[in-house]
C-alpha cells in the first residue's frame, strides 16, 4: 500500500522561534505557525477565515543541513513563510494526571522565506524575495543574475552591489 506524509503550508509564524541544543551538537528550532482555512458562512453568507495553528520543528541534520539554524537568523513572528515538511505523532503521559496525551506537529524539511530582507540587502531586486533551504542543500543558492547573456562563456558572478562586504548574508 502507497503512503504519503507531505505537508506544504503558506501562513505566518505566532511566535519566535525557540532554539534548544542536544548534547551531540545538534541544534532544534521550534515555532508556532498558523495558517487560515476560508469558509462561507450559511447564515450571512459571507466568507470568513478560520485559523489553524500548527506546531513545527527545524533541525539542523548531518554536516550540511542547517534549518534550525537559519530558522533562528531569519524567521520572527508575524513573518510569512511557505513550510514543507511531514507529520510527526508525539505521544507521552501526563506525569500530574497519568492520562495519556498526543500532539500533531510538522518537522519542517524545507523553508521559503516570502518576507522582504530587512538587513538592507537584496542586490537591486526589491530587498528581498523568496529563499528556499531544503535540509540536505549544502549551501544557500547564489543571487540569480540580472545580467545574463546567453553568448557569455564566462561563468564569474556580477561584481557587488553597492554597501556589499564580503561577510554579507550568502544568499
Amino acid at each position: 500500500m502507497a503512503n504519503l506524509n507531505k505537508v506544504m503550508l503558506i501562513g505566518r509564524l505566532t511566535r519566535d522561534p525557540e532554539v534548544s541544543m542536544f548534547a551531540n551538537g545538534g541544534k532544534v528550532a521550534k515555532f508556532g505557525f498558523a495558517v487560515n482555512n476560508r469558509k462561507k458562512n450559511q447564515q450571512t453568507g459571507q466568507w470568513e477565515e478560520e485559523p489553524v495553528f500548527l506546531n513545527v520543528e527545524a533541525f539542523n541534520r548531518g554536516e550540511f543541513g542547517k534549518l534550525a539554524d537559519l530558522v533562528e537568523q531569519y524567521l520572527h513572528k508575524g513573518n510569512q513563510a511557505f513550510v514543507e515538511g511531514h507529520l510527526k505523532l508525539d505521544q507521552w503521559t501526563d506525569k500530574k494526571t497519568g492520562e495519556k496525551k498526543s500532539m500533531l506537529k510538522i518537522v519542517l524539511d524545507n523553508v521559503q522565506f516570502l518576507e522582504p530582507r530587512t538587513d538592507g540587502g537584496g542586490g537591486g531586486q526589491g530587498g528581498g524575495g523568496q529563499r528556499s533551504y531544503p535540509s540536505n542543500q549544502r549551501s544557500a543558492p547564489a543571487a540569480p543574475r540580472n545580467d545574463f547573456d546567453p553568448g557569455e562563456d564566462r561563468m564569474e558572478p556580477p561584481p557587488p552591489g553597492p554597501g556589499a562586504d564580503e561577510g554579507d548574508i550568502p544568499f
